[in-house]
């Protein structure tokens, strides 16, 4: 069986595994070492004054969910956030894969008053301020934490193992700390879901580094499935289902 290391948030992590064919997930060996942790910030979200909020991620859709608050319009960064801020009854709507789409939408037609980009401590993009120098009023409030993790034993049995092991990688963060953490990285196929989380492995002397064709689950999904069938030779089975 071919190793998948799943190295994302676990919530995160057994619902892209759950979402591998069948006879794909019968030929490897999954191995959920999260090297984070999704922590929500207590605190009341700061909703006065605005007229509606961003997300840019399933744990912002989460943590700011838990509190009682007005379900204002939620301009969301991805099919699965906005699908998650509808199910929880914000008034959602999809602007693009990422935050330059969905900077450019919101350019392009200016909601009326000012945003909140309900946002984890750690983020790319500087969305409420490019936004702010736009001139769309928007500000930001931390809703939650990401909390660096060490590698589990049972992860660092298998990268001591020097066998073949597939790693995607999901953020520039986690990507840097998993690049600090995974010592000879020679027999690694490492998949990353964008540039920029590919570019903090760039120094790594591992066997593979493929960029996702897309920064969505699906294109990751599509690329974890190509390595495993050129280690496994099980493309034709895979691809039948």
């Amino acid at each position: 069986m071919v190793p998948l290391l799943m190295t994302r948030p676990l919530a995160g992590a057994e619902r892209f595994a759950d979402g591998l064919p069948a006879a794909a997930r019968a030929g490897l060996q999954i191995i959920y070492a999260p090297l984070m942790e999704i922590r929500p910030v207590t605190g009341p979200i700061e909703l006065q004054g605005v007229k509606g909020v961003i997300f840019t991620s399933l744990n912002g859709v989460d943590a700011a969910s838990r509190e009682t608050v007005t379900r204002l319009p939620a301009f969301c960064v991805g099919q699965r956030t906005s699908q998650a801020a509808a199910k929880a009854g914000w008034q959602a709507k999809c602007l693009g894969e990422t935050a330059e789409t969905l900077i450019v939408a919101l350019q392009k037609q200016p909601p009326q008053g000012q945003l909140l980009h309900l946002r984890g401590a750690f983020t790319r993009g500087e969305i409420a301020a490019r936004l702010s120098s736009a001139g769309i009023p928007c500000r930001a409030q931390i809703v939650y934490d990401q909390v660096l993790l060490p590698l589990t034993e049972e992860a660092q049995a298998v990268l001591s193992a020097q066998n073949d092991v597939i790693v995607p990688l999901f953020s520039p963060r986690t990507a840097r700390h998993f690049a600090n953490l995974c010592g000879d990285a020679s027999h690694l196929h490492l998949i990353a879901l964008s540039p920029a989380v590919a570019e903090p492995l760039s120094g790594l002397n591992c066997k593979a580094l493929r960029v996702s064709k897309a920064p969505d689950a699906a294109a990751m999904t599509e690329a974890v499935l190509d390595a495993a069938a050129q280690l496994s030779r099980l493309e034709g089975d895979w691809r039948a289902e």
